[in-house]
């Protein structure tokens, strides 16, 4: 996607090159909870301010604002950005990373942060508890991170979904299409073998009428281990 200078940095996701092309972090998204905007900002700042870059993706298609959503690397070093500001808690992994490689790079970055209780990661209430349906549903619209025991794993129609509560209306669950079995079974994520497993799922919130988060890519599901049959 070419080479650029970065002449401003908007905010903890955004960067204007010296061209006037806008640029959008690909791969990353800004939790809730956490550092204020402005210093997600100085952070990236600090990191890619006045900084040479080169930018790598898919599809140099703006966006409806006009964005290119890009991996940015610096020049010379080959630092990647994203990796930066996730080891330094600022953002979030979004699972919608089409390379495998890249992916493991970037959870290995946040989790690395998560560990050591930087940026973000020094307010618990950036993984919200499944148990805990008001707190999930405060953050209806927003990507969020869940963590729980699947209580059962039940199908209905063309949707698996990972019930967390005993009430499937009402609490918090997750949804996965008919289309994705296929890709979480090949990924070693199997629904039915989630049943009693403890799972950090990550996404963006609906209501449904209770909170659910549904499966786009398999790298929205993390298995944490454990198994819970106490």
């Amino acid at each position: 996607m070419g080479e650029g200078h970065v002449a401003e940095v908007i905010d903890g996701r955004n960067l204007r090159l010296s061209d006037g092309r806008e640029i959008r972090l690909a791969g990353i998204e800004l939790a809730a909870a956490g550092p204020t905007k402005t210093a997600r900002a100085m952070a990236l700042s600090a990191i890619a301010g006045g900084k040479d870059v080169t930018l790598r993706g898919l599809d140099d298609t703006p966006d409806r604002y006009g964005r290119q959503n890009a991996f940015v690397f610096l020049s010379p070093s080959g630092a990647l950005v994203q990796q930066q500001m996730l080891a330094q808690g600022e953002a979030l992994v979004s699972p919608d990373v089409a390379d495998k490689g890249c992916l493991d790079l970037l959870m290995t970055a946040e989790a690395e942060a998560r560990i050591a209780k930087k940026g973000a990661w020094t307010d618990p209430s950036v993984i919200k508890n499944a148990e805990s349906r008001d707190d999930i549903l405060a953050g209806i619209g927003r990507f969020t991170v869940v963590e729980g025991k699947v209580l059962s794993v039940r199908q209905a129609g063309t949707m698996t979904y990972l019930n967390f509560g005993r009430n499937w209306t009402r609490d918090f669950a997750v949804a996965i299409s008919r289309r994705m079995i296929p890709a979480a079974e090949s990924a070693g994520i199997a629904p039915k073998s989630l049943e009693n497993r403890r799972v950090r799922v990550r996404g963006w919130v609906e209501a449904r009428p209770g909170p659910r988060i549904e499966i786009q890519h398999v790298g929205q599901i993390e298995v944490l281990g454990g198994d819970y049959r106490e």
